[in-house]
């Protein structure tokens, strides 16, 4: 298990490096620089001073202005990281949360739901805004970034797949880092953070759904990918079509992100 990437925090779910995988021609991603989380609103004083310690230069915040009037993360003493975020909806809704409102009331319809709203995500607008401004903060070479989301597994686990995608990094050891969420750090807290935010919205909603809302799957990464290759030919279209990472940008992303 991929254990040593983790990150452990009190308040924090979800948070690691998805640094260190093998690139096709030769290398490795860069550890420490690339980091992934949920979202910080219930960070401890010590969880603060770890993510001080990080250094970062930028924070792209995946979510939408409600989700962060609701959640709002707390930051260290001194932060001066520029924090990059989409002015409105990106989701309107956290996927997980929105899959409840698809009908995702049991473990099976959940499940469904979640493959459902995965094939959309590549077409949302606000996210893609946000997605291309999280390339070209990462082409910058400024220095360590955190991409986070509600949850830290759907918003932001298709975005990091894509840039693992456009670093070269094999689908096999990219899905694996996807799937990461279903084992880091606690998580039966992680799935409470989740099972309160669906449940205030939509009150009692099933344990077993509620699992399920809150892991990933390799079918819902899968549904992103199936659904960005059919409209757009390949991914390698889709990341420069839509996100406009071309092979000049896709090169200087290399050039700072792998070693």
């Amino acid at each position: 298990m991929a254990h040593d990437r983790v990150l452990l925090f009190d308040g924090v779910h979800n948070f690691r490096d998805y640094g260190g995988y093998a690139v096709a021609g030769g290398g490795r991603v860069r550890r420490g620089v690339l980091w992934r989380s949920g979202q910080h609103r219930d960070a401890s004083a010590a969880d603060l001073a770890r993510i001080a310690a990080l250094d970062l230069r930028h924070v792209i915040d995946l979510r939408g202005n409600g989700e962060r009037a609701q959640y709002p993360c707390a930051r260290p003493a001194g932060f001066g990281a520029e924090v990059i975020f989409h002015d409105g909806e990106t989701a309107g809704l956290a996927p997980h949360v929105e899959a409840v409102a698809q009908g995702g009331l049991t473990a099976a319809a959940a499940h469904e739901a979640m493959r459902r709203l995965y094939a959309d995500l590549p077409q949302r607008a606000a996210l893609i805004d946000v997605g291309r401004r999280f390339f070209a903060a990462l082409e910058q070479g400024e220095g360590a970034s955190l991409v986070h989301c509600l949850a830290g597994k759907d918003r932001t686990g298709m975005l990091v797949a894509m840039a693992h995608h456009a670093l070269g990094v094999h689908p096999d050891d990219a899905m694996a880092d996807y799937l990461l969420t279903n084992e880091a750090g606690n998580i039966e807290a992680r799935i409470a953070a989740g099972a309160e935010a669906v449940r205030d919205r939509y009150g009692a909603v099933d344990d077993q759904a509620v699992r399920v809302l809150m892991s990933v799957h390799p079918a819902y990464l899968d549904a992103a990918r199936t659904a960005a290759e059919s409209a757009h030919g390949s991914l390698d279209a889709f990341l420069a079509d839509v996100l406009e990472v071309d092979g000049a940008q896709r090169e200087r992303l290399r050039a700072h992100l792998v070693e």
